[in-house]
């Protein structure tokens, strides 16, 4: 056969596989069908469950078991993620309305996992087997093969409410994500309703009634105005706080009483809490707040503040909304599949897919409905005809030699091979015409049945039977008489399972709080060799300078409100808040610089550390172990950030030397193979920050700068080199870009 090779432009192909991947994964994992709010792990999850008959009415069954025959069966990816769609869907502080009865430890809303699903139990409740999971035997949706084709699967469940509003929804897909809040059923309900009764609603006519978010933690939405163009774009922010009270405690005293978190705050955010409001009282900007104790448990949330006496109760609230996460914003994002595709959809898109699919269910079930009753009574008009007939059907019986040979003449009025009492019975039995199904029927008909109070109940059945006929091709020809179906059915699901809304919604001015800076004091930073920094105020460093000065590597003046500084080897410059320092006492430990700045001294070597009030008025100079040299003008270091460049360096370089042009007014440049070369700042030339520098030093072969001293003429500056003490100011003054001279020991 002959080879073919197919020309395929790397490009395409790679965009073509990754589109693929994404909608894979936007489709069959990280976002919900807008028909039931599920995604295909949490769907897979429930069918199973009922598959294996774990009802709300019967015994709790093993997580593990629900989730080994969810994978086996339904959904390939791992036995975590199965659990912890489990685990999620039993956490009432998480869903709306959750949709499984968890037994055991199913985790907590401080953030403490799950058991491990061996030790767990679940079970469906009610409201997921009466509304999410009622009506699959009457072919209301469709069933796909699984994964390995050995299994049918739902499509979609057909659920009878909103319940991507109900229990909304978070996931992150490929390039997008979905941010759905939870809302309150009975509020669904009405809005659906009423938006059948007319289709014009407006966004802001629904909002009438959904008010808007129900978080489960309670709370409070402080943006009530800007809620309906949110639900108009499917896009937007809503703020949220907790909820808090005062109450009194002893000798007078008040205290501020968390009893509900904002939504966003579950988990490890309450930890987070507590750390900020202590950071708060340790920095002085909580003064009033003497104790924190959080006294949550399963009847809720308890964070308890205690407040000194004749404290402002009202600052202190302000202080925590704008200080910790009392306050927060839910980003809303209402991204949800439809008709196969990620759409962000409205509040009035998500309810008209769902009225939409409401129909679709209807229609389907009343069609298998109308099916079964009619087949039913195809079946009952053969049993009343056969009652009536019941002789001419026993001679019939009596004179066949098969069943097919009855079924036959039941139904084609064939008689022969059948034996006859009276040609009369022969004539009448070629007349007869019964369908398949109606002399099934007949012969699977007891004899009770021609008790003539039970021919009387078959007539009866009957016409019950003729009723429903009309009953339901009624509801599937008219669109109002189906739509009243919906209707009462909607208003049966709202008195069962709508509880009272916990979300307060509101619209609240923005809290004013004007943070009282400390007054700016002057102190000196020292930096030991082993990296611990503390600060001592000025009279004190004065007082033992001489000791100061002999245990540290870096000495730096500044001012509270100033920034420190700290140029590495790798070229970076790392700023450090002032004020963060520890400030004591002189024999004080200090603190890792590790702990306080954004940098590891582990990776790093600091060279040189200034305030950032001095080093901006200052022109700093620059060596690198390959001999490059500049000055750079401080200014460019007058920056918000925490990190940036220094300098340019090329590949393996590193800096050396890091110093204040402005105090010194020589360079000294050591190389490996102990060059020594002394040359004037002044012929440095100023290049900026993001400019690598000009050659200071001519090297031999592999040799590199080792180190880099910065001295003054008229000073006598000495190092340490080989044992030997070097004066600096005695080596042969040179030019920028010689060799220098070579000192040998």
């Amino acid at each position: 056969m002959k080879e073919q090779i197919i020309s395929t432009e790397y490009s395409e192909l790679m965009q073509k596989s990754y589109i693929d991947y994404a909608m894979s994964v936007i489709v069959s994992r990280a976002i919900p069908d807008v028909r039931d709010g599920l995604k295909p792990v949490q769907r897979r999850t429930l069918y199973d469950m009922q598959l294996l008959g774990t009802t709300y009415d019967k015994p709790h069954r093993k997580c593990a078991r629900i989730v080994g025959d969810t994978m086996g069966k339904f959904h390939p990816h791992g036995d975590s993620s199965i659990y912890d769609s489990l685990v999620v869907m039993a956490q009432n502080f998480k869903k709306g309305r959750i949709l499984v009865d968890g037994h055991g430890n199913f985790g907590s809303i401080e953030g403490d996992g799950a058991a491990a699903m061996r030790y767990t139990e679940a079970r469906l409740e009610k409201i997921t087997q009466e509304v999410f999971l009622k009506d699959l035997n009457l072919d209301v949706v469709d069933f796909v093969p699984n994964f390995d084709e050995t299994e049918r699967e739902p499509e979609v469940l057909p659920v009878r409410i909103p319940n991507i509003l109900l229990n909304g929804s978070e996931g992150i897909a490929v390039g997008m994500a979905t941010s759905i809040p939870p809302h309150n059923l009975g509020e669904i309900t009405d809005a659906v309703k009423a938006y059948m009764q007319n289709n014009e609603i407006t966004t802001e006519e629904l909002l009438k009634y959904i008010k808007g978010p129900d978080f489960p933690t309670g709370g409070e939405v402080i943006n009530k105005s800007e809620l309906p163009e949110i639900y108009e774009t499917g896009t937007g922010k809503i703020k949220l706080r907790g909820k808090v009270e005062v109450e009194k405690g002893k000798n007078g005293k008040l205290a501020l009483v968390i009893t509900e978190i904002p939504y966003t705050m579950i988990g490890a955010n309450i930890g987070k809490f507590l750390n900020d409001v202590a950071e708060l009282v340790e920095s002085k900007k909580a003064p009033d707040i003497t104790d924190i104790s959080n006294q949550s448990s399963k009847e809720g949330i308890r964070i308890v503040l205690e407040l000194k006496k004749g404290s402002d109760v009202e600052k202190i609230k302000n202080l925590l909304y704008k200080k910790t996460r009392l306050e927060d914003t839910f980003g809303v994002n209402m991204l949800a599949v439809a008709n196969g595709r990620p759409e962000t959809c409205s509040l009035k898109k998500i309810i008209e897919y769902n009225v939409d699919f409401r129909f679709e269910l209807a229609t389907r079930k009343y069609q298998s409905l109308l099916k079964t009753q009619l087949q039913k009574k195809e079946v009952q008009e053969g049993l009343i005809k056969a009652c009536d007939i019941i002789d001419l059907i026993i001679e019939i019986l009596r004179g066949s030699k098969s069943q097919q040979q009855v079924k036959d003449c039941l139904t084609m009025g064939e008689t022969k091979g059948i034996k006859f009492k009276s040609t009369k019975s022969k004539k009448q039995a070629e007349e007869l015409c019964f369908t398949q199904r109606q002399a099934t029927a007949i012969l699977e008909m007891r004899l009770y049945r021609l008790i003539g109070l039970e021919i009387l109940q078959l007539q009866k059945e009957y016409e019950e039977t003729l009723a429903k006929i009309a009953e339901y091709e009624n509801i599937l020809n008219n669109y109002d008489a189906m739509a009243d179906v919906i209707i009462k059915d909607l208003d049966e699901i709202k008195k069962e399972y709508a509880v009272a809304r916990k979300t307060v919604i509101t619209d609240v001015e923005e809290e004013v709080f004007e943070e009282v800076k400390p007054e700016a004091i002057e102190m000196v930073a020292l930096v030991d060799r082993f990296g611990y920094v503390r600060a001592i105020s000025p009279q004190l460093y004065d007082r033992n300078k001489e000791a100061a000065d002999s245990e540290s590597r870096f000495i730096v003046r500044c001012m509270s409100d100033d920034k420190l500084c700290i140029f590495t080897d790798t070229g970076n410059m790392h700023t450090l808040k002032a004020e963060k320092v520890p400030y004591g006492k002189f024999r004080d430990k200090g603190t890792p610089l590790d702990n306080l700045s954004g940098f590891s001294t582990e990776n790093e070597t600091i060279l040189h550390i200034d305030s950032m009030t001095h080093a901006a008025a200052a022109h700093l100079v620059f060596a690198t172990e390959t001999g490059l040299v500049k000055i750079t003008d401080g200014s460019e270091f007058d920056v918000s950030r925490k990190t940036i460049a220094a300098t340019k360096l090329n590949e393996g370089d590193r800096l050396v030397l890091v110093g204040d042009a402005d105090v010194y007014d020589m360079a000294v440049l050591q190389t490996r193979n102990g060059y020594f070369l002394r040359f004037a700042i002044s012929e440095i030339p100023v290049k900026k920050k993001g400019a690598a520098g000009v050659s200071g030093i001519k090297l031999d072969g592999k040799d590199l700068v080792e180190a880099g001293y910065l001295c003054a003429s008229r000073h006598e500056f000495t190092i340490s080199y080989k044992d030997k003490q070097i004066t600096l100011g005695k080596i042969k003054l040179g030019k920028r870009n010689g060799k220098g001279v070579k000192i040998r020991i």
